[in-house]
């Protein structure tokens, strides 16, 4: 799965059971705890943040380089800090059944869109 193809079917996933900023307009809105977990899952890298006067920004890294499927609920472009984090910290910023219900609507969503993902990596619980 290529991060484009996953940005799609994750643009399909996002909904008010994944984070509580959701719309419609601008369905990346606070999801960026969630979708830091799954892309990690999928493809693999770091989960990195950086701090922003609306709070933490959770983001990755993949193969070296930076990867934010989620930037675009901002209207300007991130100072990006690139701390490390950790898939706890990320899941602590997420309410219970949140990550649970992206993974389950990413995996028909991929599906829908021809980019399956057979097995799930890293196993995060809450």
């Amino acid at each position: 799965m290529t991060p484009g193809r996953l940005l799609a079917a994750l643009r399909l996933a996002w909904s008010p059971a994944t984070g509580s900023l959701w719309r419609p307009e601008e369905p990346a809105r606070g999801r960026c705890d969630v979708t830091a977990l799954v892309v990690q899952e999928w493809l693999g890298g770091e989960i990195l943040k950086t701090p922003l006067p609306e709070g933490r920004h959770f983001h990755n890294r993949v193969d070296r380089a930076r990867l934010d499927l989620t930037a675009g609920q901002f209207a300007a472009p991130i100072a990006y800090r690139d701390l490390p984090s950790s898939c706890a910290e990320s899941l602590a910023a997420t309410r219970p059944g949140q990550v649970e219900t992206l993974r389950a609507r990413l995996r028909t969503a991929a599906h829908g869109a021809g980019g399956g993902h057979d097995a799930m990596h890293g196993g995060i619980r809450r």
